[in-house]
């Protein structure tokens, strides 16, 4: 999504395939920790530089909610491949009622960190706090299928949905949280956010904000005690500063853009991983601005933008354009809505609707010149990079776009009327990433709906989507959808980018999934760091 730090992805979806692990590496130097200490000098730590940080560690505010979480576990979690797979639950849910009931038996002897027992009531506990409309949880609309969810014992729990909802047991990834804890606590406000407490393989041991988190292995995870013993997450914003500090040995391993991750392709102590995604880069045009919410001007946009020469000058070859918000090798993707770059037809769209060249060639229509502020994350090379070749795109268009830098802090208050260079992508269903990014019902929430989009045929499309149990029906609701947003885009699609990593090659067990927007703290090659093991 368009995060802000680590604000939960609300937008991402899976794609078949392994990922790639691109070059090869022996030995690794010693490293130091951020903040002192000993980082890669034993073999059982390991310290990562990553972009940004959690607002919160409280799965009731939405972190963890799509999986991978160290502190955490959810019923269900994913494989390497994406399949879902017992986590909590023992097996997989017993499914009746038509596709309206889900059963759940937990895992027998599984503990909090705490050593508190794991029993239905927290199971209980946990998705009824996210669905109260008191819980700032912006994500709620994901369980909007839910009508109910109870304990029948202490290792039994039972969730009847409103109407039968094909991806549902993708949902119950979400994390589980202690109720003799969090019960007792404010779960906007309470400590629980900066003190969780779980299940997970990890336990947070310190979090120094804005330089770092360390977490410490649970000894008494049910799933066996982690050979790494310590995982520091360093947060490092700037792009070039992470790669300054992996390269000085500060770092492990870090999240980098391709350019920055090319310059480490010969060293012969690390290993460079590429993980394809459905992470993807977009401009948000809100629809309350008289430029930005033109609808010739969004076609024109979209038809002008050079989503090719952003893959191979920006990306370096490591992504694919992108058409709209699934990739084009996703099997829900819509073959027909590839579009080439078409600035002669983004002039005619635009002389048509009367937006006429002025003096300086930018366009006017009624005393309105057809420009606008694009605001993106500073620090953030990737986006910068889109921003500033979307403006000189649209320039040859007669649209003058002004590119600019600020923090998230300057970006989150203006985002509902300065179009923002975005990112979002959910794994999953198309409903995990689409309902979130297009429902006009969560125009302006957050993250969610950034545009203010309000397309009837979208919303229709979506809610299909969304209750039919036909996956013929849900197709075509799909294609529909995605047709409509090349008739009337509320974002420009850019591109879906590869996420690249670089790691000391000091364990085995490193890889990567097909990722969601959100990557480096929670996925990347360390996404199953408590299964690695170091090498003799």
């Amino acid at each position: 999504m368009a995060t802000r730090k680590s604000r939960t992805s609300r937008k991402t979806r899976g794609i078949r395939g392994a990922a790639v692990v691109v070059a090869t590496g022996v030995a690794a130097a010693a490293c130091s920790a951020p903040g002192g200490g000993t980082g890669g000098q034993a073999a059982d730590s390991v310290v990562i530089g990553v972009a940004s940080e959690p607002d919160t560690l409280s799965p009731l505010l939405g972190y963890g909610k799509d999986g991978n979480s160290k502190i955490f576990d959810g019923l269900l979690a994913r494989d390497a491949d994406l399949r879902l797979r017992p986590a909590l639950a023992e097996a997989l849910p017993e499914i009746g009622d038509g596709g309206r009931t889900y059963t759940f038996t937990l895992r027998d002897g599984v503990k909090f960190s705490d050593g508190e027992p794991l029993t239905a009531a927290d199971v209980v506990f946990t998705y009824k706090t996210v669905l109260d409309p008191d819980t700032n949880n912006t994500a709620r609309s994901e369980l909007a299928a839910v009508k109910d969810v109870r304990a029948a014992g202490d290792d039994k729990v039972v969730f009847t949905l409103k109407y039968p909802y094909a991806p549902f047991a993708g949902r119950t990834v979400l994390p589980i949280v202690p109720e003799h804890i969090a019960g007792k606590q404010d779960p906007n406000t309470g400590s629980f956010n900066t003190e969780p407490v779980g299940t997970g393989p990890y336990v947070l041991a310190g979090w120094r904000k804005g330089e770092k988190l360390t977490f410490k292995a649970n000894p008494h995870y049910w799933g066996g005690a982690p050979k790494v013993k310590k995982v520091t997450m360093a947060i490092v914003e700037d792009d070039d500063v992470r790669a300054t500090r992996l390269r000085s040995g500060d770092l492990d391993g870090a999240v980098l853009p391709p350019n920055l991750a090319a310059t480490f392709k010969s060293d012969s102590g690390r290993r460079t991983y590429r993980a394809t995604s459905y992470d993807y880069r977009a401009v948000t045009l809100p629809t309350g601005d008289e430029v930005t919410g033109d609808r010739a001007i969004r076609r024109a946009l979209d038809a002008a933008v050079d989503r090719r020469a952003m893959v191979d000058k920006i990306l370096d070859g490591a992504g694919r354009p992108a058409y709209g918000p699934l990739p084009v090798d996703d099997p829900w993707f819509a073959q027909d809505v590839e579009r080439a770059h078409d600035p002669g037809k983004a002039r005619r769209i635009l002389d048509t609707a009367g937006w006429k060249p002025g003096k300086d060639g930018v366009r006017v229509k009624d005393g309105r010149r057809a420009a606008f502020t694009l605001l993106y994350p500073t620090g953030d090379k990737v986006r910068q990079d889109h921003a500033l070749a979307y403006a000189s795109d649209a320039r040859k268009a007669g649209i003058d776009v002004r590119a600019e830098s600020a923090t998230w802090e300057v970006i989150e208050p203006r985002m509902g009327n300065d179009a923002v260079l975005a990112g979002f992508g959910s794994t999953g269903d198309p409903d995990f990433g689409l309902y979130t990014l297009l429902h006009s019902s969560l125009a302006g929430d957050g993250f969610n709906n950034m545009s203010h989009y309000d397309n009837p045929a979208v919303d229709r499309a979506l809610d299909t989507g969304r209750r039919s149990q036909d996956p013929a029906a849900r197709r075509a609701a799909y294609d529909t959808l995605q047709r409509e947003l090349v008739k009337d885009p509320g974002y420009t699609f850019l591109t879906h980018i590869d996420h690249l990593y670089v790691l000391a090659d000091r364990w085995d067990g490193p890889t990567t999934q097909v990722e969601p927007h959100e990557h480096g703290f929670a996925s990347g090659p360390w996404w199953n760091v408590e299964d690695w093991q170091p090498k003799t």
